[in-house]
């Protein structure tokens, strides 16, 4: 097992975070381009919402095949294979002559992506400490905020300044470059025992992690977090290159620094689940994000970005306690727990776009406050219930007799 401040551990958290910090930048590269790309393709908000909603939607609905092969072929392959994936992808992009065909491509991303994101977590469980676990996810879910902010960054100025083809060319090379020192570095699995046609087992698991309250209610919590958080961003993306702001893309993009604060939270979560209890930081990343929704409600640049910065830090704080919770309660089959979280997760994140676009789309900011206060409320009911499921008086005394 490889145990914190050892070489191997080193090696293999800095391949991790380097490998979610190129598929991060690959999957939001275009979010900050959406109000630009709308225009380029005469397209309203919401049907330029699916340039980003198919690339999460289709890594949502593959991320179990991917997770099963994984427990047939080894994590390590899949994520390696993933990673090799996104250049070709990328490079496909460039034969796009219209709007479906852009989301087409897009959509096939999505599939490369997932091959890394549903693995990579249960890489860890399997070839980490328990200790050394709690504090490589902390790292690779920072990863995934700075992944997340250069990609958006990259995308808004190179788009802006040079158009989105060049930005795809460039995306390309670095993720080729990035999934060769990976390879480097990445040490081979040694706890991982193949399940080779075993298909029906692996079946059995995922029927099995959904019939877990505890897990399921945790993927449910996550699949709402990730709605309202990275929804938020593409709203006020709308609201600030429209009339009276009207800011270019390559400053509206400059947005997404604010997810610098979920990389400190996202670290910060590792310390709390150690001393508290991870459903109480749960609720609290929950009010801190809700609270940020509110204060971004005032028309003033300063507040908007105060806002951002408090619905980055609770948001990421909620993922990394519920991401952990699944992995560290499934009791076998990890990558196939972990890659269900992400399922919700991504299509929580899909299916919120249009939810909340629409909402910005009738109703503007206000039309997102009520919309998103109802998405707060159940993840609140959410974090009752999972209580309650964990903790009930005849859970612990039934466990006491045993």
């Amino acid at each position: 097992m490889i145990e914190i401040k050892t070489p191997a551990y080193r090696r293999a958290s800095f391949a991790l975070a380097l490998g979610s910090f190129l598929v991060f930048c690959n999957l939001y590269m275009f979010q900050p381009m959406l109000p630009l790309m709308a225009e380029t393709f005469s397209a309203s908000a919401i049907e330029i919402n699916w340039l980003l909603a198919a690339c999460t939607l289709t890594l949502a609905l593959t991320l179990v095949p991917w997770a099963i092969g994984s427990e047939m072929i080894g994590h390590r392959k899949v994520m390696i294979l993933s990673l090799f994936l996104l250049p070709f992808t990328g490079i496909a992009m460039l034969l796009a002559d219209s709007l479906l065909t852009l989301t087409l491509t897009r959509a096939v991303m999505g599939i490369s992506l997932a091959g890394f994101i549903a693995v990579a977590v249960a890489y860890m469980a399997e070839e980490f400490t328990p200790t050394a676990l709690i504090l490589a996810i902390g790292g690779y879910i920072s990863a995934n905020s700075l992944g997340g902010i250069f990609g958006r960054l990259y995308g808004g100025f190179i788009t802006e300044y040079w158009g989105w083809e060049l930005a795809v060319i460039g995306m390309a090379i670095f993720s080729l470059f990035g999934a060769l020192l990976v390879n480097r570095l990445l040490p081979e699995q040694q706890n991982f025992i193949p399940t080779k046609g075993q298909f029906r087992v692996h079946s059995r698991h995922v029927i099995g992690h959904l019939k877990e309250r505890k897990l399921w209610l945790a993927m449910m919590i996550g699949g709402l977090n990730f709605s309202l958080f990275v929804n938020l961003y593409t709203v006020m993306g709308f609201r600030l290159v429209a009339p009276p702001y009207s800011l270019s893309i390559s400053l509206t993009s400059m947005i997404f620094l604010c997810y610098l604060t979920g990389t400190i939270t996202a670290k910060l979560s590792g310390r709390w689940s150690q001393n508290y209890n991870p459903i109480s930081g749960i609720v609290l990343g929950t009010t801190i994000s809700a609270i940020g929704m509110w204060v971004a409600a005032y028309d003033s640049l300063p507040a908007m970005l105060m806002g951002l910065l408090l619905i980055s830090s609770g948001a990421f704080f909620t993922h990394s306690l519920a991401y952990a919770w699944v992995s560290q309660k499934a009791s076998a089959a990890k990558a196939t727990a972990t890659a269900l979280y992400l399922v919700h997760y991504y299509v929580g994140g899909s299916l919120g776009g249009f939810y909340l676009i629409a909402c910005w789309q009738y109703g503007s900011w206000n039309g997102v406050l009520t919309g998103g206060m109802v998405l707060y409320s159940l993840i609140y009911l959410l974090c009752w219930q999972l209580h309650r499921s964990t903790f009930s008086p005849l859970k612990t005394k039934a466990q006491s007799k045993m």
